[in-house]
């Protein structure tokens, strides 16, 4: 495995796969790489001719007060999970390579889908999007991959990033893959380093939520009041207070009012401790 820091050495690793036209993969991650990643890895590897993974804890997705600082950072473990996994290339670049003195261009998705959820103005707020927007731009431009792969966890970044790929006409295909579980289902995520043994016990009651809402929908049930009911019923037995649980079209992120076969995105976000975490389940569709 080849570890690059700079935009030019990465052109440069990739350059004889793009002349010999080899297609080429790109996993996006923040590091601290765990199972969830690596099944990302793994659907590259199947569908790639050479795979890059980017490890970049990116401050422009962070606001004020956020973890920024605490962010698990272990550069040294990521490579060698990395390679065992059989990432042809890591890049791992500085902040000042990514964001070079006097950077003053942003990309930014409508409010339609960065205004609510973790873009809602009390939760992380539309500047978080815009972070991550301008991050994976600028990704997709250094790497030129045939295919970028995400996670379903993260699912409206995972929204937004189409959004943009298909304005802007990037020539990319977005795969977004399931979100992977521990066997009592806590979403696999960087944060869940952040975790005492009480909260992590705690935090596993996001995915009974999300279950007892499908749940009431398999048994019936259309109205998205009942549904989210269950699930914070769920919530409440487990002493967690919810900073959102919504309902909204998986595709658009417009209120849902009712399931009625369309896919519908059910989002959850709340804190453990240090930890604030996320989870979603898509229902219908």
């Amino acid at each position: 495995m080849r570890i690059v820091r700079t935009k030019s050495r990465l052109r440069e690793a990739l350059r004889p796969a793009r002349r010999d036209g080899r297609s080429i993969g790109l996993v996006p991650t923040m590091g601290s790489l765990h199972d969830g990643h690596l099944a990302l890895v793994r659907a590259a590897l199947g569908r790639c001719d050479v795979v890059v993974i980017s490890l970049f804890v990116n401050p422009a997705q962070f606001g004020p007060g956020e973890d920024l600082d605490a962010y698990p950072r272990d550069e040294r473990r990521d490579a060698e999970v990395a390679e065992r996994a059989g990432v042809d290339v890591l890049y791992a670049p500085a902040v000042e390579d990514v964001y070079s003195d006097g950077f003053s261009t942003s990309v930014e998705v409508a409010g339609d889908l960065t205004g609510v959820l973790e873009g809602a103005p009390d939760q992380r707020g539309p500047a978080h999007f815009r972070g991550v927007a301008t991050l994976v731009a600028k990704l997709l431009n250094s790497v030129a991959p045939d295919v970028a792969f995400f996670g379903q966890k993260d699912a409206q970044q995972a929204i937004v990033v189409r959004r943009m790929v298909h304005d802007l006409d990037f020539p990319v295909r977005i795969e977004v893959l399931p979100t992977v579980r521990e066997p009592d289902g806590l979403a696999m995520s960087s944060r869940n380093a952040y975790l005492g043994a009480e909260e992590r016990r705690r935090a596993a009651s996001l995915s009974r939520a999300l279950r007892a809402a499908q749940e009431a929908v398999d048994g019936g049930e259309t109205r998205v009041e009942a549904a989210l009911a269950a699930a914070g019923a769920e919530l409440e037995r487990a002493g967690v207070k919810p900073e959102y649980l919504e309902a909204r079209d998986a595709e658009s992120l417009a209120p849902a009012n009712s399931f009625n076969g369309r896919p519908i995105l059910v989002a959850v976000a709340a804190r453990f401790g240090e930890a604030r975490l996320i989870d979603n389940l898509v229902i219908g569709g």
